[in-house]
């Protein structure tokens, strides 16, 4: 791999084999036949403002927020309450206000135009998995502290759906995953059980997509044990059933719903593998598509989609805790 693609320089790097089948494809909704393999392209814009891995991201108004991650210590990575934003109209980052505690594999959600922060750990590897659950007001700039989910777990996924936050899976202080599904309410500050994920796993890509949550990959155990497993959640019926499994068994990725498709990018194999791999979902079609790859494999970033792009915040970009660090911000676009 060429040197200057670790830089963080605005570049762009991959152009698909084919664009959009007709103009019309603009929009949000593009079907699964519109789509060419190997279409896409991938552009650096503006670093973060320090590098950092395990980082959940979020878009909210215009915005994307980068929160928590770690950074390198003496021995391993160690968890912090950061807090940026970037503003794609002007490729800037800015501070804002820190999470009460320093965490790490976060899972984020927005609800009500307020982002929610739910349990993670305070380090490398999967340490000290916390309850917490955290609320940040944007007009004000401030988090508050919320109640507690029942027990600490980190690597977990967040979505939204019916104005109800659902935090599903995960990994607890004792390091197994978990299927755990609880579902806050923001209305009424309070706690619910719903049905548990089928098969327990963390650091999976979470989704809601038409009031429906798209559970796909992540682990069981160390990241050897990756897999490939799609399940969908209907907060109607309380139930799940099983979609299309991604093609490339991963975890530790991150994911955005951009143009009708759920985007799943990265993941890790140590001792020597990160993931380019960059595949989408249709969830009208039921069907996967390999769209084209990241500049470079990583693991343990966070991704969101903002305006017409798609946007993959921090990570590292060796596998298992080698270096690798980064603070690279990358852009995905379909004409």
């Amino acid at each position: 791999m060429n040197k200057t693609l670790l830089k963080s320089t605005r570049r762009t790097f991959l152009t698909g084999a084919a664009a959009l089948a007709g103009a019309a494809m603009r929009g949000t909704g593009a079907a699964f036949a519109e789509v060419q393999a190997g279409a896409g392209t991938w552009s650096l814009k503006a670093p973060l403002p320090a590098v950092r891995a395990e980082v959940a991201a979020v878009a909210l108004d215009g915005k994307l927020h980068a929160v928590g991650g770690d950074v390198d210590g003496p021995s391993g990575g160690v968890a912090g309450p950061f807090h940026d934003q970037y503003d794609p109209a002007t490729d800037k980052w800015s501070s804002r206000a820190p999470m009460p505690e320093g965490r790490d594999h976060l899972g984020v959600a927005v609800a009500g135009g307020k982002i929610y922060a739910f349990g993670g750990f305070i380090g490398s590897v999967h340490k000290g998995a916390g309850a917490g659950a955290f609320e940040y007001d944007p007009a004000a700039d401030s988090w508050r502290v919320l109640p507690s989910m029942k027990a600490g777990r980190g690597s977990t996924g967040a979505a939204t759906v019916g104005g109800k936050v659902h935090v599903i899976g995960g990994r607890g202080l004792d390091g197994i995953v978990v299927p755990t599904h609880e579902v806050f309410d923001p209305k009424s500050g309070q706690w619910s059980n719903a049905a548990p994920l089928p098969t327990a796993r963390d650091h999976m890509v979470v989704i809601a997509v038409d009031e429906k949550i798209h559970v796909i990959g992540g682990r069981f155990k160390g990241p050897p044990e990756r897999t490939g497993l799609h399940d969908v959640y209907d907060a109607k019926t309380d139930k799940w059933t099983t979609a299309a499994p991604m093609p490339t068994p991963r975890s530790g990725l991150a994911g955005a719903y951009y143009r009708g498709l759920i985007l799943v990018l990265g993941g890790e194999l140590p001792p020597d593998h990160t993931f380019p791999e960059n595949e989408g979902y249709d969830p009208v079609a039921d069907r996967w598509i390999t769209l084209a790859p990241a500049p470079h494999g990583r693991h343990g970033f966070g991704g969101a989609t903002v305006g017409d792009n798609a946007y993959f915040v921090g990570g590292s970009l060796n596998p298992g805790g080698k270096g690798g660090t980064t603070d690279q911000l990358l852009m995905f676009h379909l004409p």
